[in-house]
């Protein structure tokens, strides 16, 4: 078990009782820091992975064909990853910084992390997302020594779910030097419906809107792509994930790409033949201790909130963080309309049951998940320890 870790638990544990003093603080691991080494120490969970590594998943006979040829890593001005917190992302981001470094270039001055929020600006206040996973993003990026730029449609998913006679709203996205907003005249329409459970992304207006067409509308805006550049963008989707995704091709041309602007923007998916395992090795020999939602047992790092959450995932979130799940279902009495298409999420919850941890390790990722989050994102590999979530089968895109 990582020291980094129990040490943070320790500080944590003892905030949250009462406010103190550093003094008190220290005279507290003094009397109780062994007695709490052990007691986190058994409750973390034994691994269950032999850490070997895994030969690559091949794809299927009717995979989407390779649109674009991937130009040497060194050949890309920028190399843009995006960047969700989740561990396919993160794994894409160390992927990448290792292959740069192989070629003799600085990860820093090539590659940048992309995060889109889908609940808009960031002093809007988290409906969908993890309320810890902007500042995992911001913990990580400098822990790596990589610059992290934000991107985010107005109002984020609400207002886009709310859209009434509206259009869509604009996109906000963060540069070298400063903010830009775009967009926002198009035609009216009305939405007042939630994403569908669908790998059609025009019914999974969630992932369309929020994400991909926010990366698009960035990179064709973007100052330093407005002509003559040559950009890669990285995502992190896997064919073990669902038979949708083993279809998709690994190298594509994007759809920011603009040939007679002298843009040329590739779509890259470097881990799409990964089995879980061999991500999970990465990041072990990196050290990165995994996002907070891994340690409550979630197998996914997507929005607290996903539209693809079974009955025991949402039984769990009613157990950790239940004004929330309130929320999402005051909204489907809002609409009219339930997100799984035969149960409401209160019908959910009831049908599952909870795997949120407990005792004081539970209670610790809870607060970094929900409250602030405050614990080390990168150990020393043989502290490293695998998360109760990892190899977790839960729902996801299709």
């Amino acid at each position: 078990m990582s020291p980094e870790l129990v040490l943070c638990a320790a500080l944590d544990a003892q905030r949250a009782r009462l406010p103190v003093s550093e003094a008190e603080l220290a005279s507290f691991l003094r009397r109780h820091g062994p007695a709490l080494t052990r007691q986190l120490a058994e409750a973390l969970p034994r691994p269950r992975w032999s850490g070997v590594e895994e030969a690559e998943i091949p794809a299927p006979p009717d995979a989407r064909p390779d649109t674009a040829a991937l130009l040497p890593l060194g050949d890309y001005d920028r190399i843009l990853v995006g960047f969700s917190g989740g561990k396919d992302s993160v794994a894409c981001a160390l992927w990448i910084a290792d292959q740069l470094r192989a070629e003799g270039l600085d990860p820093a001055e090539r590659l940048e992390l992309w995060h889109h929020r889908v609940d808009g600006a960031p002093d809007e206040p988290p409906l969908l997302d993890w309320p810890c996973t902007e500042g995992y993003c911001v913990a990580l990026a400098a822990e790596l020594g990589l610059p992290l730029y934000q991107s985010w449609r107005e109002g984020g998913f609400l207002r886009e779910m709310g859209r009434d006679g509206t259009p869509t709203a604009p996109v906000t996205f963060e540069t070298p030097s400063g903010r830009r907003t775009v967009g926002g005249s198009g035609p009216a329409g009305t939405r007042r419906l939630f994403p569908q459970v669908s790998g059609d992304l025009s019914v999974r207006w969630c992932s369309a809107y929020l994400k991909i067409m926010v990366g698009a509308t960035a990179i064709t805006n973007d100052p330093r792509f407005a002509q003559d550049a040559r950009v890669l963008m990285v995502t992190g989707e896997r064919r073990q994930e669902s038979a949708g995704r083993a279809r998709y091709a690994q190298t594509e041309e994007h759809r920011a790409s603009a040939p007679s602007k002298g843009r040329v923007v590739h779509h890259h998916r470097p881990i799409l033949g990964w089995t879980e395992g061999r991500v999970w090795g990465l990041l072990r020999r990196h050290g990165v201790v995994p996002h907070p939602c891994y340690w409550l047992g979630f197998g996914r790092a997507s929005c607290e909130t996903c539209i693809f959450s079974q009955a025991s995932e949402w039984a769990t979130l009613h157990s950790l963080h239940p004004e929330r799940v309130a929320q999402l279902s005051a909204l489907e009495a809002w609409t009219g309309k339930t997100i799984h298409r035969a149960r409401s999420i209160p019908a959910q919850v009831a049908q599952g049951e909870s795997f949120a941890p407990a005792g004081p390790w539970g209670e610790f990722w809870r607060r970094q998940a929900l409250v602030r989050f405050t614990a080390p994102t990168r150990v020393r590999p043989e502290g490293w320890t695998l998360p109760p979530g990892a190899f977790h089968k839960t729902s996801g895109p299709t």
